[in-house]
């Protein structure tokens, strides 16, 4: 299986993110270059960039982030009560399918537990703190467990364009997209070219 270069050294930096509309706003922290799967390194520890050729991934053309750690990678800025965003889930009926009632733009996937948290919002952007919280929605670290108690998925899509250390078209040239294969389940992750059903 062929798989990203690997990189000893992260760097972890906050992007903002939105709907069309801008209803929907929030903060994602990705740590790159991604660890190379098939390494030492749980995949599972590592951000993960990926597209799904299952019908809810295609149809909703969601290009999927995974972050490591999403109880500290993800605040959710406006709105903070999720039940003002639509909601839509399928076959399980386990994971929300959030979209902007008003553009109808997906921003985030979520399974399991979250709450409204103050935060000094400064301090965690890396800047000099002003002594200020503000209030964000996200998912609560008690009981997390990625893709087990839990699931968070942001739409790589939805990530404001020109934000220094991040070029979606570089994920593409670098070969840090990961191609899943849910339709069938008969073939392995790769990052060369999508799956039957899939899309580039």
């Amino acid at each position: 299986m062929s798989s990203p270069a690997s990189s000893s050294t992260q760097t972890r930096r906050p992007y903002h993110g939105s709907c069309h509309c801008g209803r929907t706003r929030y903060i994602v922290f990705i740590s790159l270059p991604p660890a190379t799967i098939g390494s030492d390194q749980d995949p599972q520890n590592t951000v993960r960039f990926y597209k799904c050729n299952c019908s809810t991934c295609h149809k909703m053309g969601i290009f999927h982030v995974r972050v490591a750690d999403s109880p500290h990678d993800f605040y959710l800025l406006s709105p903070l009560d999720l039940a003002e965003l639509s909601d839509y889930t399928c076959f399980n009926k386990k994971i929300h399918w959030l979209f902007c009632p008003t553009c109808g733009v997906r921003c985030f996937a979520v399974m399991g537990k979250g709450k409204v948290v103050d935060i000094d919002l400064e301090a965690a952007l890396g800047n000099e703190s002003d002594g200020k919280t503000t209030q964000v929605w996200g998912v609560e670290e008690e009981g997390w467990k990625e893709d087990k108690t839990g699931y968070l998925s942001v739409n790589a899509l939805t990530i404001e364009p020109g934000q220094e250390g991040l070029d979606l078209r570089e994920l593409a040239q670098k070969k840090w997209i990961q191609y899943l294969d849910v339709r069938d389940g008969k073939e392995e992750d790769r990052y060369d070219y999508p799956h039957e059903g899939g899309t580039w």
